[in-house]
């Protein structure tokens, strides 16, 4: 039998060849890992160690001490949860955090892509006005609080407007209005980040696709409703999901508008309770189970809520 020694080095070749593109992969794979290592090494310190941890703290009796100070922090099992589930503020915090949604991310949703259609189309002055309503977004709370007071407070701008038809307790003190009023605060102090997603989102939507509609005699409300909100649509999973975990992690604005959550708890957050309960009462087991339970609820409304938003793809 004869042997062809001419092939031996083709075939080397050709099996070079192959290995080639394996190797680069998994050249671009290391250099990938080592640009993403950072953001893991962050994600792991700043969110999975403590999440953890605060699972751990819920299922013990815990307390704050001081440095070097060492105590026992006995098993309690389900303890803190039936303490948490049996607390009427606990229910009336996560009613508020209902009512707060239910007003916020509609509102959210529907005002920032109607401005975002607007300010996507050539009108004078877009960059202002795009500018306009970004800058509530990157200005401290604590100066938006200012002027929300001045504006709604108890003897503020509007209610020197309404005179006798003002409402009787004011508008943060009274508690009917108390967390409506906060929802629409954070409506108008978040709307300039959801224009600007609305906004990229729009500049994939194919021009093609309105001239197609306009040739068949659609107007420019029919153009919105079906090709502009289809198009958007994976927008709009993202804004109503950034929506709900941002209002169901509410702290700063009922903190500052109503003086810690009052009248009666009626704008008390699930997040402030928190701070009241592990800073200020020195419970941070309680507050640990609170957590825990509040990450719970902001997953299964996440998921029912991106569900609904994707139901027409």
């Amino acid at each position: 039998m004869s042997v062809n020694l001419d092939a031996a080095p083709g075939a080397a070749r050709t099996r070079a060849r192959a290995t080639a593109p394996r190797r680069r992969a998994s050249g671009r794979s290391r250099v990938g890992a080592l640009f993403v290592s950072p953001y893991v090494l962050f994600i792991v310190v700043v969110f999975a160690i403590p999440l953890v941890y605060t699972v751990w703290i819920s299922f013990h009796r815990f307390y704050f001490t001081a440095p070097g100070t060492d105590i026992d922090s006995p098993w309690v099992g389900l303890s803190n949860y039936r303490d948490v589930f049996t607390d009427p503020v606990v229910g009336r915090a996560f009613l508020n955090i209902l009512i707060f949604l239910v007003i916020n991310v509609p509102l959210t949703v529907g005002l920032s892509l109607v401005l975002a259609t607007a300010l996507n189309a050539k009108i004078r002055g877009r960059s202002f006005f795009r500018a306009a309503f970004y800058v509530p977004y990157v200005t401290a709370s604590v100066a938006l609080v200012a002027v929300w007071q001045f504006l709604f407070g108890s003897d503020g701008f509007v209610n020197h407007l309404l005179g006798s038809h003002a409402p009787d307790p004011s508008w943060l003190v009274n508690s009917h209005l108390a967390m409506p009023m906060i929802a629409v605060f954070v409506t108008w102090k978040q709307l300039g980040f959801f224009v600007m997603l609305y906004l990229a989102s729009l500049q994939n939507v194919g021009k093609e696709l309105y001239e197609a509609s306009a040739m068949d005699g659609a107007g420019r409300v029919r153009q919105f409703f079906s090709v502009t909100v289809p198009g958007v649509r994976p927008a709009t999973t993202l804004v109503v999901i950034y929506a709900i975990i941002t209002g169901a992690n509410l702290f700063s604005e009922p903190y500052l508008l109503t003086g810690g959550g009052g009248p009666d708890h009626s704008s008390t957050s699930p997040v402030l309770l928190m701070y009241q309960k592990g800073i200020e009462q020195g419970h941070p087991d309680f507050a640990a189970a609170l957590g825990v339970v509040l990450v719970a609820f902001v997953m299964v409304v996440s998921l029912a809520a991106r569900k609904l938003t994707e139901k027409g793809d």
